[in-house]
């Protein structure tokens, strides 16, 4: 077997372990991790099942709800902000521990990319088969899974991270060229992007994991707090910190259970 080959199947072997292992249940709190950031994605975890409930009952129970007025969809850019915004601390986080650890290279930042944009690409599959016509062609996994890729490039360098993140998140707004590429969607910037449940194209939501990326540096220098907090959170947080843990497991199970539960209490009827 050549060098070359042997390097694919072992590269495979990890993509498969890591794709195994990133929806496999955290049933006790690790303690070995930042319990604020952890709590952090837990609320957003929170504010998105509380938005997919609100979702569900008017698009599925036809209640009279304003969900595309001002409150909810400030409350779903707020929720989408804060896991996007965390994808950069988390990047910051990350090459801390593997610097301090002496293994630090682009594989595992790779790998976990590949993971989380294989799901995007579950979420394309199930959405094509149920709602063709509203498919996730590219949305907050897609998303999540192309920014480590592009925060990467900045992990060392915080400051360029914050200016970038800065111009791409404002970007749209100062300049009215859009483009009309169909197979550029997913970039951003498109005159007009086709119906999908869910779409978060790099520009502008990049310029939030740059910015994340920078605030973890200046929050977390070497992966240590800057500012001093309790070693452990009060109960109900430590709830948080949990579902902060499985928050992959809980996005991809979290719609499900909630039409279930809605069918079982007869709110919803197919």
């Amino acid at each position: 077997m050549t060098p070359a080959k042997m390097g694919f199947l072992s590269g495979l072997t990890v993509y498969a372990r890591a794709l195994q292992s990133s929806i496999r249940p955290v049933w006790r709190v690790r303690n070995d991790r930042l319990w604020e950031v952890d709590a952090l994605r837990g609320v957003a975890i929170l504010m998105m099942v509380v938005y997919h409930v609100t979702w569900d009952l008017y698009g599925l129970a036809g209640w009279d709800i304003p969900i595309y007025g001002p409150f909810w969809t400030v409350w779903q850019r707020i929720t989408a902000g804060l896991f996007i915004g965390l994808v950069g601390v988390s990047l910051h986080l990350r090459t801390q521990k593997l610097e301090a650890q002496g293994r630090f290279s682009a594989q595992p930042f790779a790998v976990r990319a590949a993971v989380i944009f294989t799901w995007g690409m579950v979420i394309t599959l199930v959405t094509h088969l149920f709602q063709p016509e509203e498919t996730v062609r590219f949305g907050i996994l897609h998303f999540i899974g192309v920014a480590i890729l592009v925060g990467f490039l900045f992990v060392r360098r915080p400051l360029l991270a914050l200016s970038v993140g800065l111009l791409v998140l404002f970007l749209p707004r100062l300049t009215s060229w859009r483009h009309s590429l169909v197979a550029l969607e997913w970039v951003g910037m498109i005159r007009a992007p086709r119906p999908a449940f869910d779409y978060f194209p790099l520009i502008p939501w990049v310029g939030l994991t740059l910015i994340g990326l920078a605030l973890g540096a200046y929050f977390f220098p070497w992966g240590r707090r800057r500012v001093s907090l309790p070693a452990s959170p009060v109960a109900p947080v430590r709830w948080l910190q949990l579902a902060g843990q499985n928050a992959l497991l809980l996005y991809l199970i979290h719609q499900p259970l909630i039409v279930t539960t809605l069918v079982l209490l007869g709110l919803v009827r197919f």
